[in-house]
């Protein structure tokens, strides 16, 4: 029996070299990106250059694959049951953190449960703007408007449950005061109406606007950051606008199936830790608007709990839909 068992050890002990050398070996294939969004927005410019470093960086073979739909859940959840070894995912706020709470009724999946978070990977803030002519000079001045005549202010915003939407909600929560929010089915008529004067404010990704404010045809009130944006130095974070502590940011994250083992995550960890600090990213993702953060795995764990509480009170506080 002894005898048997020590024969059956003995020879378990040759496949441990060789399952040593599979993952030393990770990627002998394409890897798939999959990016929950359509072609051109900001997530898939990210993703996009994300995979061209790697696979100058690494020698790689990334392959970007678009897979849009509910609110990003759709391409999330191929991420989550992929069975192939080589499928990693470009989850962001809304995907991971927002819509746990928004579309708790029919999420297919769980982050913390079913993803393997390999890093973060960058954040963009938003800016809070209103037309040139608005009587609003600062986040302070809307605030005051607002509780003089609650619900008066309108609040536009590109699509429920984007950090656009919701950092509106966040701010009306913290300030105590009803702001009404109008949706919109892109940025393009939102800042139409802005302009116009037929919507008050609008949480805006920089990009959308930046022409906008360096023609004066906008003016910034606030950053949504916990720290002033570098291409906006002079505009205030919304903390230092009498909210201390608050970041309503759009964050990108670098997610796999929770099945993903722990010398991949950690190989491609270290891979994204040498492609984002690389200064010819920093420099391309500053002109996104956006900036470099990557993490641990652990810290990616602790970040995005925080995250799916903080935005899961604002969209229970708000009793925000989908729609």
């Amino acid at each position: 029996m002894h005898r048997r068992h020590l024969l059956r050890g003995a020879a378990a002990l040759p496949l441990l070299p060789a399952l040593a050398r599979a993952q030393a070996a990770w990627p002998d294939r394409p890897v798939r990106l999959i990016v929950p969004y359509p072609p051109g927005g900001g997530t898939d410019v990210i993703s996009r250059e994300v995979g061209n470093r790697l696979t100058a960086a690494m020698g790689w073979t990334v392959v970007v694959e678009n897979r849009p739909g509910a609110g990003g859940n759709i391409g999330i959840d191929v991420v989550a049951k992929a069975t192939d070894g080589h499928t990693i995912g470009m989850g962001q706020t809304s995907n991971l953190a927002i819509n746990p709470t928004l579309y708790a009724a029919n999420i297919p999946y769980q982050p913390l449960r079913d993803l393997a978070l390999v890093s973060l990977v960058a954040v963009q803030p938003n800016v809070l703007v209103v037309a040139k002519g608005a009587r609003f000079r600062s986040l302070a001045d809307v605030i005051a408007a607002a509780k003089e005549k609650p619900g008066a202010l309108t609040a536009g915003h590109p699509g429920s449950g984007t950090v656009g939407h919701l950092s509106s909600e966040m701010i009306a929560q913290r300030a105590g005061v009803e702001l009404t929010i109008v949706p919109y089915r892109g940025a393009a008529q939102l800042t139409n109406d802005l302009l116009a004067g037929r919507v008050d404010l609008y949480s805006a990704n920089p990009l959308a606007v930046r022409g906008m404010l360096e023609s004066g045809d906008l003016r910034a009130l606030a950053v949504t950051s916990a720290e002033r944006m570098p291409s906006l130095p002079q505009v205030p974070t919304v903390a230092e606008s009498g909210f201390p502590g608050f970041e309503a940011v759009n964050w990108t994250g670098l997610v796999g199936p929770a099945q993903m083992p722990a010398e991949v995550v950690a190989k491609v960890n270290a891979a994204m830790r040498r492609v984002l600090t690389d200064p010819a990213v920093i420099e391309r993702l500053a002109a996104e608007g956006a900036t470099p953060r990557p993490s641990t795995p652990e810290e990616f764990r602790t970040f995005l709990a925080a995250e799916i509480e903080k935005w899961g009170k604002v969209v229970r506080e708000g009793n925000v839909q989908v729609g």
